[in-house]
């Protein structure tokens, strides 16, 4: 598609919109000082939206447990220690890690001291770790992205929404000057008697209604832009400046349509498609689990005893042992196979899942892509109108002044000219806001 020409009605370089609060800061957070660029205020977003900041800490909190699922595989090492008296009775040999002599007499106190290691050979939960790790990061590394893709979406969606509605402020205060100087006009032929009070009270009505529409408009502001400051992350009162560039957003409306979609660039698409791949992982974890565990395992011990407290640890008596630990599940009430079955299901239901959603990110890429189009072909129409519209206003204000034409032909005439400028920044800021929709749905949105 060809790119969009320069219009002469736009020679507004910066346009820029002032909000009251004292000053726009997020303390401890981010600063933002002069106007606001769509740009900066999608930076500022992906630094401080609260959601974009949640997902970067889900993507830590993963980590940790990737790490802690992975430390199954490092020794395990502890270390024991008992102290028992025996008021009756005593001791029997190699109670409580303890060799005990033969010749040891009787004996009231014993103590022992040790350490204990082991290191898995084969574990199934260790394992299951070990291969969910990769898989588990791109998922949650996706899941930060697409934090991000919405609020970038969000954010320019916003901001072009509140930059509408400062040009529609912008044109009502041009149409109420025009109204004013009409209303002027409509007063001195009221009484230099040329016209009756028709003139004067249409132009009177009129310019109430204008009135009453920027009123709107102002508080209309400010609604979006707490709304705006809201997904930016923007906390409490704050004064913020946006910058406007006609020429800019006029070059960067365009957008080639001819492209195809492929699903495999959506994110949406992307998390299901890791999350199939966990889900499969589980599934082996439930088919592996009828082998067994093995462990490498030993112990060190210290052993003291004495009938007397004060010379109890006088004497050690050590005591150290190395082998395996074989664990082989036989039976458990048919748990294991109903876990297996369940995880095969749980499978099929996402290859489901991603064939509805392959079918819903089709249809949202057609509806964009018409949407786009749609708005493009208003956009190149109703651009033209805004110059002739003021040529007409000009023209039929000059003859009114000069008793050709009655006082409702200028009231046609300014009703059409705010109605083509206002047209005008409609098809603009509609045609933005459906290429974000249209590269959303492509999954080219640009993030950084």
């Amino acid at each position: 598609m060809k790119k969009l020409k320069y219009l002469s009605l736009l020679t507004i370089v910066n346009l820029t919109l002032i909000l009251h609060s004292p000053a726009f800061a997020q303390t401890g957070v981010d600063t933002i000082t002069g106007p606001v660029t769509l740009k900066q205020a999608v930076d500022y977003a992906l630094r401080n939206q609260p959601a974009v900041r949640q997902a970067a800490i889900d993507e830590q909190i993963n980590e940790r447990d990737i790490r802690i699922g992975l430390s199954g595989w490092l020794p395990q090492v502890n270390s024991s220690g008992l102290y028992n008296y025996y008021f009756k009775g005593q001791p029997q040999a190699g109670a409580s890690g303890a060799n005990i002599p033969s010749n040891a007499g009787s004996i009231r106190n014993l103590s022992t001291l040790g350490v204990t290691a082991s290191q898995v050979i084969y574990n199934n939960d260790v394992l299951l770790a070990s291969k969910a790790s990769k898989y588990s990061r791109e998922y949650y590394k996706d899941n930060t992205l697409s934090s991000q893709i919405n609020v970038v979406s969000d954010v320019s969606k916003a901001f072009f929404d509140v930059l509408l509605s400062q040009k529609q402020l912008d044109i009502t205060n041009e149409d109420i000057t025009r109204l004013q100087r009409s209303l002027k006009d409509a007063t001195n032929r009221y009484q230099a008697g040329v016209s009756d009070k028709t003139d004067f009270k249409q132009a009177t009505i009129a310019l109430n209604n204008s009135i009453a529409t920027r009123k709107a408009t102002e508080e209309s502001i400010k609604s979006k832009t707490a709304y705006l400051k809201q997904i930016m992350g923007v906390g409490g009162p704050g004064n913020i400046t946006l910058a406007y560039d006609s020429s800019r957003y006029e070059q960067e409306a365009a957008i080639d349509t001819n492209q195809v979609l492929d699903v495999n660039n959506r994110i949406e698409y992307r998390l299901l498609q890791a999350s199939k791949v966990l889900k499969n992982l589980n599934v082996d974890y439930y088919h592996y689990g009828f082998l067994p565990s093995l462990s490498a395992v030993g112990s060190y011990n210290y052993a003291y005893f004495n009938h007397n407290f004060s010379p109890l640890y006088s004497n050690a008596y050590p005591t150290g042992y190395v082998g395996l630990t074989l664990n082989l599940p036989i039976f458990q009430g048919g748990k294991r196979l109903q876990n297996l079955s369940k995880a095969r299901l749980q499978v099929e239901r996402t290859d489901l899942d991603i064939a509805n959603t392959k079918n819903s990110l089709n249809t949202e890429y057609v509806q964009a892509l018409a949407g786009y189009k749609s708005n493009y072909t208003s956009y190149k129409l109703v651009r033209e109108n805004v110059d002739l519209a003021k040529d007409v206003y000009k023209i039929v204000s000059l003859q009114y002044r000069e008793g050709v034409k009655t006082y409702l032909d200028v009231i046609v005439a300014q009703s059409d000219l705010r109605t083509a400028e206002l047209n005008y920044y409609n098809a603009l800021f509609q045609l933005l806001a459906s290429k974000i929709d249209l590269q959303k749905a492509l999954g080219t949105l640009p993030v950084q």
